[in-house]
């Protein structure tokens, strides 16, 4: 079916367009017609300039958002150490020199509900924020999520009741309200993103390492930051390696989790002066435009592709989650003679192997296409947790040959199914539904992470030999890793690298179906383009 030039462009060129038209029906003096060619050249320029402007700032800023996601999620792992593995002096306002230490009221099921709680609150994010952005608009969503994360943030460091039971459940609170603008950062984030990097044909070249780059390689960078940031707050209250004490605990975790601010709050400002991207101006369908019909049909013709993104993401985060998150936990069970210190500096140097993992995985995906880099990952961790878990009884005396294994077994997962997930998640699906769809995508991830982290200790526990535990894990986990490599070849196609032809194969296959889409997209801002319009509607 033959479409209608500004169709296919969008709402956002109509009026410039109508300038070409208007002259055609009805020719312009020459008195009026130069000056209005050099104004609608001077307002093109300025709108062009500020999209590409925007473009960068938005790739860039949202690496920034992304790292407060890593950060978050993985201190309360570092935080378990302190609040649980020793008595922990009560935080008291008006009695510093009266510490007291917490009685039995941090269990396990307060531990576990402290860490998904951030876990549900993404997915309620991403859910929320996946479909309100492809509604309304990204910057209303960045704007959105940026305030729920600082407003979560706050009520978890200021945690504080009557009892330490309240205290508790205010932090669970607050963990959760954060995880609800975390999760949404992860629709709103790599959504802008993608399309951002789609605006240049260079860009556009380099998109698999440009995402990786700001977006698994930033929230895996917030994992590392999170146990640094621990260990300067501890050598800070004087804590050393052979510290056996409980001084500066308390302050320590309420600072940790505070910190947690410093990302948002960076990046507020200019994320209330974006625009958005031109692939959503153009294809955006708002408000009533997507019907249940729509949603329908979208589930008709990306059933499959629904399948992969979901269950691929879920099986990653089941897997790489609870190792990343715990990985100082897993130290201590294995050398129970270590200090807490010793004990997060070296899970801290095992989430130091994600970084070049994203890396490596940005430029296979450039390479090699984003379907066969997410498999090799998979199938490459599914080896290495089926050696590791296999020799596990030789090298867990051995911290320097267990850190490195482990380290290697955590990077070929962000190599693989880490960087390409998010991409992936957005590519395969059409810039009108791109929010929903990878919103939907991440939520089934992060049910996969909460899921992943509440059968961890279960695991380890079922067996009366803790050492057969840590085996069971790795071995788990291996398997987890082959299944996503298996589903990454049955449900995921291999892509355009232009989000243009999915967004003209989907009007097509809307068109086919009856649904009118001339109501596609949405003017240019009026701060970009607001002087030519104003002399089209004049001349109108």
């Amino acid at each position: 079916m033959d479409h209608p030039q500004h169709q296919t462009m969008g709402p956002d060129m109509d009026k410039l367009d109508k300038l070409d038209q208007l002259e055609r029906s009805e020719p312009l003096p020459a008195l009026v017609r130069a000056p209005l060619a050099e104004l609608e050249s001077h307002e093109r320029h300025k709108y062009n300039s500020a999209t590409k402007l925007s473009a960068i700032f938005t790739v860039v800023f949202s690496g920034i958002a992304l790292i407060s996601d890593g950060y978050n999620a993985a201190v309360i792992g570092n935080i378990n150490l302190l609040l649980k593995e020793r008595e922990l002096e009560t935080f008291h306002l008006n009695a510093l020199s009266d510490p007291k230490v917490y009685p039995d009221t941090y269990t396990s099921i307060l531990k576990t509900r402290i860490s998904n709680s951030f876990f549900i609150g993404e997915i309620v994010g991403m859910l929320l924020f996946g479909a309100l952005i492809d509604r309304v608009g990204r910057k209303f969503g960045v704007v959105a999520t940026t305030c729920m994360l600082i407003l979560g943030i706050i009520l978890s460091a200021a945690a504080h009741g009557t009892t330490d039971f309240g205290m508790f459940w205010m932090l669970i609170v607050g963990r959760g309200l954060a995880g609800v603008g975390a999760g949404g950062e992860y629709p709103v984030c790599g959504t802008s993103s993608i399309e951002a990097a789609d605006e240049t044909q260079h860009v556009r070249k380099h998109r698999g390492f440009l995402i990786a780059t700001v977006g698994d390689f930033a929230i895996d960078f917030g994992f590392v930051l999170a146990g640094i940031v621990i260990l300067i707050v501890l050598k800070c209250y004087g804590v050393t390696v052979h510290s056996t004490g409980t001084h500066g605990f308390a302050g320590t975790w309420r600072i940790c989790l505070a910190l947690g601010l410093v990302p948002p709050l960076a990046v507020f400002y200019f994320r209330l002066r974006m625009l958005n991207s031109t692939a959503y101006r153009n294809n955006a369908m708002k408000g009533a435009a997507l019907n249940v019909k729509v949603f329908y049909l979208a589930g008709k013709r990306y059933w499959r592709r629904m399948i992969g993104t979901c269950l691929c993401w879920f099986l990653y985060d089941f897997c790489s989650y609870p190792f990343g998150i715990f990985s100082s936990t897993i130290v201590s069970q294995l050398n129970p003679e270590n200090t807490i210190i010793q004990n997060i500096g070296w899970g801290t140097l095992i989430n130091d192997f994600l970084l070049p993992g994203c890396l490596i995985g940005g430029v296979l995906m450039d390479k090699i296409g984003r379907k066969k880099t997410q498999a090799l990952g998979f199938f490459v961790q599914g080896i290495i947790g089926m050696i590791l878990g296999g020799v596990l009884s030789k090298i867990q005396y051995h911290p320097g040959g267990f850190i490195v294994m482990y380290g290697i077994f955590l990077a070929a997962a962000e190599a693989g199914p880490g960087v390409a997930t998010i991409l992936i998640s957005g590519e395969v699906y059409p810039t009108a539904l791109r929010g929903h769809m990878l919103g939907f995508s991440a939520a089934w991830g992060k049910a996969g992470a909460a899921i992943g982290t509440q059968v961890f200790t279960p695991i380890q526990n079922a067996f009366s030999d803790e050492f057969k535990g840590q085996q069971a894990v790795f071995l788990i986990g291996s398997a987890v890793s082959i299944l996503g490599a298996m589903l990454t070849y049955a449900c995921i196609p291999d892509m355009s690298e232009t989000l243009e032809d999915e967004d003209e194969a989907w009007r097509l296959y809307l068109e086919e179906n009856g649904i009118d889409t001339r109501s596609m997209g949405e003017p240019i801002e009026a701060s970009a383009s607001g002087t030519v319009v104003k002399v089209i509607e004049d001349r109108e």
